[in-house]
């Protein structure tokens, strides 16, 4: 219990780091405690001597520290390995189910919470209907609400609990946690999410753009051999969740990969809600493609009108998503020339329901990019669908409470 107590003091008081890092262990530096933990990371069990040839520590380090990693949780016995004599010796692997997280993704009319495992694994879930400009009091507090009852549900205590991850629809300033300047979330500017969350749970509470998160979820749990990625959601609003060279890329303020505000040449006479015209937000996101087949005679208010009537066959809604494509496409094709990505993924809750969207996008950014740009990109439908930024905001907790630094302070505290 001391050992489990002196793990959780020590990832609450290292909080404010940067949990955007990769937690892979640096080349030629494996004598560090943190990352020979790091090599157990991947799930193969190994043996004490099996660390040692790789690791070139003394057998009593990496016994120690092994020791160490099991009294906290993080390290179990995995079987025996085989012996051609004698006592066959004992296997080690990390142990996802040590702890748990806390993941929220608080969309404009919606809130997903779920439980997860270190690994990732989904435990229990639950999607709320909220709207985020009922404020930061009201949605965090169901937020809490319902994430206390879903320990429950799986089976964990709140001493479980490693950290907490938010995804939230607006420019964060992520070492803070502090939503900044939003557009569609009244009352949240400035708001400290962190201290209103760690009231009730004394863990790691990291906060993130919706956007980013979903790029980070959609590339561990399917694409980590792209290291060029772009995540594009297309919702009530317009997206991008950047990674460049391994590292998701935040800008200097928080709004790295806002495209929704991106001027669009068709759209000189459409005015957005941010006080400009001719945004891509006003001409090809949900709501906005609604609006275009209200104006011609069709019931639609919303992004899932849109999708209902192209399921339906309806040849106007077709084009017009078709179109929105088209205008997603005019932005990507200079984000491709910029940041050359080897794979674009559409998601969100418009994106991801249909094909005709992509299809506009693709024929666009094929056109209209360097040839040399798309020699190797792909463009794709999300495979995570909505737990795209659940299991984004797990791993951002677990980048964090996983690194080499925090399993060191870990290691530290248990003598």
């Amino acid at each position: 219990m001391h050992k489990q107590s002196c793990f959780t003091m020590w990832m609450t008081t290292a909080a404010g780091t940067d949990a955007g890092r990769t937690s892979a262990p640096e080349a030629g530096n494996l004598s560090r405690p943190g990352n020979l933990f790091q090599l157990l990371r991947d799930g193969r069990a190994r043996t004490r001597a099996e660390l040692v040839e790789t690791t070139g520590l003394a057998r009593s380090t990496v016994a120690a520290r092994i020791d160490a990693l099991i009294s906290s949780g993080l390290v179990g016995p995995a079987g025996e390995a085989s012996s051609s004599g004698g006592r066959p010796p004992s296997r080690f692997a990390f142990n996802p189910a040590a702890r748990v997280v806390l993941a929220v993704d608080v969309g404009a009319t919606h809130v997903i919470v779920a439980v997860t495992d270190l690994g990732g694994s989904v435990l229990a879930e639950r999607r709320l209907a909220q709207e985020v400009a009922d404020g930061p009091d009201a949605v965090l507090g169901r937020v809490v609400a319902a994430g206390r009852e879903l320990l429950a549900e799986a089976g964990r205590k709140p001493g479980d609990l490693a950290g907490m991850g938010i995804g939230l629809p607006g420019p964060v300033e992520h070492h803070t946690g502090r939503p900044v300047k939003p557009p569609i979330m009244p009352g949240w500017d400035g708001f400290d999410v962190v201290s209103y969350v760690q009231r009730s749970w004394p863990v790691p509470v990291l906060v993130d753009n919706d956007v980013n998160i979903m790029a980070l979820g959609e590339r561990t749990a399917y694409w980590p051999d792209h290291q060029n990625f772009l995540f594009i959601k297309v919702a009530t609003g317009i997206g991008a969740g950047i990674i460049s060279s391994g590292q998701l890329q935040r800008g200097a303020n928080g709004t790295a990969g806002d495209l929704g505000h991106v001027r669009v040449p068709r759209g000189d006479d459409v005015l957005c809600r941010c006080g400009n015209h001719g945004c891509l937000e006003a001409l090809a996101s949900g709501p906005a493609v609604a609006r275009q087949l209200q104006a011609q005679g069709l019931e639609a208010s919303t992004g899932g009108d849109v999708l209902r009537l192209v399921g339906e066959g309806n040849l106007q809604a077709i084009q017009a998503l078709r179109q929105a494509g088209r205008d997603v496409g005019d932005v990507l094709a200079t984000v491709v020339n910029l940041l050359n990505p080897s794979m674009i993924i559409i998601g969100g809750s418009v994106g991801e329901s249909g094909e005709h969207l992509v299809a506009g996008i693709r024929e666009v950014v094929y056109r209209r990019s360097l040839p040399l740009a798309t020699t190797h990109l792909r463009i794709g439908i999300s495979m995570a669908g909505q737990r795209a930024a659940v299991l984004g905001a797990s791993q951002m907790v677990t980048q964090h409470v996983l690194s080499p630094a925090v399993i060191e302070a870990t290691l530290q505290a248990a003598g």
